[in-house]
């Protein structure tokens, strides 16, 4: 739910208002002195920057010797209060040279109303971009002396950015080849038993993009999740492809993709920035596709020796191959002496991290190694103790291999003009907190 704000407060150190502006009825406008008389008389300013008194709760953030106070009578998203707080800072400040305090809202009364009237209506935050707003709120502020002479840019076309809203990507744009790159990468965060059953495994990953792209595109992405291919179906009246589907948890998108068509349409349609950009996150926690497997086994051969051996195999494809592995298995902190013998890659004892280090370079899918090593331990006259062992660690990176099984199923690039694009799609894999226990 969005922030629904009552009331936004401008105040100084001594408690004075200095502007505020009533959004709601459902608050009185006394509601200031509850908050100068319960929070900044009892000088609990900077503990929390929530409280709640009389029903209703204050959310404030001091910049400068302002303090910005927002009240609402209802449960609201207190994040995206402070955030409205922090662009509307950055939009203040845009007009004003640079500078906000005191003097500045003193010598702006006029433009700071008509921007709380643009950026707020009926206590939900509405576009904070300064580039977009001074499209058609032209008025400049009082500028301090101090502050920085403003740059000269050119000025877009307002029509454009006012009703489309696209103030993520000036217009003009031109490039000679048009490309679109998009890396999907996810991370593994595995937790698993000597035995090899899954303790805890789950991937996150984020869809980063690289656009050069000309003119105002849209952009449509599909890919293969659940709930995507069965709206997919519904609206061409066809049963859903046989294929692997896997379902998101957690989605966030970047504030370029248009929500009203993914609810509608279940699809990732977005006007894209220009450059390099994250287009989405999510999370994954069922049907996870782990790279590897680790059997681990170590023997206490009495008192100061021990004997370890560790069997990783690649469950991904035989054409695909795994970068940088490295394998972290703990030993006791009194270790003496340490041999090695590996089938692949090479191992050494790492005093300072006190583990042994097995590093592969280029590991192929659908194969095995192992390490075998004797480990001699200082002899010691205090009694050993039973702990549990810290767990086995690996590092690795997999290209185009996704332990979720996302795919992308098309990209397609509109512009009005019509020209060609070049769609480059890469898949990487890495290690998040990947650790057996032994």
């Amino acid at each position: 739910m969005p922030v629904a704000a009552s009331a936004i407060y401008f105040l100084n150190l001594r408690g004075d208002v200095l502007i505020n502006r009533l959004y709601r009825d459902d608050v009185g406008g006394n509601m200031v002195d509850a908050f100068r008389t319960h929070i900044m008389q009892t000088k609990e300013m900077g503990t929390c920057p929530v409280r709640q008194i009389g029903g209703c709760s204050f959310l404030y953030m001091r910049i400068s010797n302002v303090y910005i106070v927002i009240v609402v009578s209802s449960n609201a998203n207190v994040a995206c209060a402070l955030k409205f707080v922090v662009e509307a800072v950055v939009l203040f400040k845009s007009y004003f040279g640079g500078a906000f305090d005191e003097d500045a809202i003193r010598n702006n009364f006029v433009l700071i109303y008509e921007l709380l009237d643009e950026i707020m209506d009926f206590g939900y935050p509405q576009n904070l971009s300064p580039e977009i707003l001074k499209l058609y709120i032209t008025q400049e502020g009082v500028r301090s002396p101090f502050s920085s002479k403003p740059s000269e840019r050119a000025v877009p076309n307002a029509t454009l950015q006012v009703t489309g809203a696209v103030g993520w990507r000036r217009e003009g744009l031109f490039y000679k080849k048009n490309e679109v790159f998009l890396d999907i990468v996810e991370s593994v965060n595995l937790l698993m038993s000597s035995k090899g059953s899954v303790l805890r495994c789950d991937v996150t990953g984020k869809v980063l993009m690289k656009c050069f792209l000309s003119g105002m595109p849209d952009l449509k992405l599909g890919l293969n999740d659940k709930i995507g291919l069965e709206k997919e179906s519904q609206m061409k009246s066809r049963p859903v492809k046989s294929g692997k589907t896997i379902e998101l948890d957690d989605v966030t998108f970047h504030q370029c993709v248009n929500l009203t068509r993914f609810n509608t349409e279940k699809t990732v349609s977005f006007v894209p920035p220009d450059g390099e950009f994250e287009l989405m996150k999510y999370r994954i926690t069922e049907g996870v596709n782990l790279p590897f497997r680790v059997l681990p086994t170590i023997k206490e051969l009495g008192r100061t020796r021990l004997e370890v051996n560790v069997k990783v195999k690649s469950v991904f494809g035989a054409k695909i191959f795994a970068l940088g592995v490295v394998v972290k298995v703990p030993v006791p902190k009194q270790t003496a002496k340490t041999s090695f013998h590996v089938t692949s890659g090479k191992a050494k004892y790492n005093a300072s991290v006190d583990s042994i280090v097995w590093k592969i370079r280029k590991f192929p899918g659908q194969t095995e190694a192992t390490m075998s090593a004797e480990v001699e331990l200082i002899s010691t006259t205090v009694e050993k103790k039973s702990a549990t062992r810290p767990p086995i660690q690996m590092e690795f990176q997999v290209p185009m291999f996704t332990a979720s099984g996302l795919r992308v199923r098309f990209l397609k690039v509109w512009e009005k003009s019509g020209y060609n694009t070049v769609e480059w799609v890469r898949y990487i894999t890495r290690a998040g907190s990947y650790e057996i226990r032994c």
